[in-house]
């Protein structure tokens, strides 16, 4: 197939991929509106959940239809980049105070969670290539470990936000003429949408890793999951726009629970030719890293709440992100 065509069919299969995600964002904010549920939980269990549907149908193909484990852990590792890059570029579109000093107390618990998370994937990787022992399993320890502990996650978040006062929920007119269950259809629509997008996506990076004779790492971190994170991306501008700061960075911080905990354990249950961590890159081990130092700026600036914009155009917190991101894409790239 044509280059050029590839290069099409990736731009049109984001295209649907974002259009789907604005109906999702918007039904997900409905159901939320009807279920009086607080924002980080909607934000974890519902958007985190919905739009990180690309890097599981993408994980899921990428090792069952094309046979490219290393696509599908590029993808999750590569989304967490994106998503944590995500946080950054909304706080240089936000003008007024940084983005998050207007967070409830719940995303530093998500933080610290995504730190754990990460480290025992990024440890799954280096266990796996020192030793055989697990190599044929049907799936390895790793995977059941980081299934558990993503299940651990949910609850201490569902438990601690208990705890806080949401004062984010405001009333909106128009949802309350939407029934909950005209809500649940767009939403379930939308994410089938997304989902079978998400397989034509790992298809297309596929012959795209082939065609332009690129690693499968670099293209699973870069391509795959610049487009995987669109939803994330347009759920949480949105969020911003209805003035709900919190709901969308619980969906960015949710996202990648979710792509470490259950779509990694999901791609090694798929992947029938041993585990999965045993046929990955090393390559992975260091944007987990990166991931991890970019989740501690997150965490260090939502701790120090009560600060100012050093310029209207900036903040330290949005430029470590971004300069963090660029350095890992340089060192995917030439590494790779």
């Amino acid at each position: 197939m044509p280059i050029a065509l590839l290069w099409l069919q990736l731009a049109g299969v984001t295209i649907i991929i974002v259009t789907a995600s604005h109906f999702l964002a918007k039904s997900a904010d409905i159901i939320s509106f009807k279920t009086g549920l607080g924002q980080s939980l909607v934000g974890v269990v519902l958007l985190a959940t919905a739009t990180s549907l690309p890097e599981l149908g993408t994980g899921v193909s990428s090792v069952t239809f094309f046979d490219a484990p290393d696509l599908a852990a590029g993808d999750a590792f590569g989304s967490n980049l994106l998503n944590l890059l995500i946080i950054g570029l909304l706080d240089l579109i936000s003008r007024k105070d940084p983005i998050l000093t207007m967070v409830n107390a719940t995303a530093v618990l998500m933080g610290a969670l995504g730190i754990g998370m990460i480290t025992i994937a990024v440890s799954g990787i280096v266990i796996h290539s020192m030793t055989t022992t697990t190599s044929t399993w049907p799936i390895s320890p790793v995977s059941i470990i980081l299934i558990i502990a993503f299940v651990f996650s949910v609850f201490m978040i569902y438990r601690f936000e208990k705890t806080q006062d949401d004062t984010e929920i405001e009333v909106n007119s128009e949802y309350a003429q939407v029934s909950g269950t005209a809500a649940t259809m767009m939403f379930l629509a939308s994410a089938g949408v997304i989902l079978g997008s998400a397989i034509w996506l790992a298809q297309t990076g596929h012959n795209l890793a082939e065609e332009m004779g690129w690693e499968a790492s670099f293209v699973g971190t870069q391509f795959l999951a610049i487009s995987t994170s669109l939803p994330e991306l347009a759920t949480a501008v949105a969020a911003i726009r209805l003035n709900a700061p919190t709901l969308a960075i619980s969906n960015l911080l949710g996202s990648n629970l979710f792509n470490m905990g259950f779509v990694l354990f999901v791609d090694d249950v798929a992947f029938t030719d041993g585990v999965l961590w045993s046929n990955v890159s090393q390559i992975h081990t260091l944007t987990g890293i990166i991931a991890v130092i970019m989740t501690t700026v997150v965490i260090v600036s939502l701790i120090h709440r009560f600060r100012t914009r050093p310029n209207k155009y900036w903040t330290f917190e949005a430029a470590a992100l971004i300069a963090l991101y660029i350095v890992a894409s340089l060192l995917v790239f030439q590494l790779s």
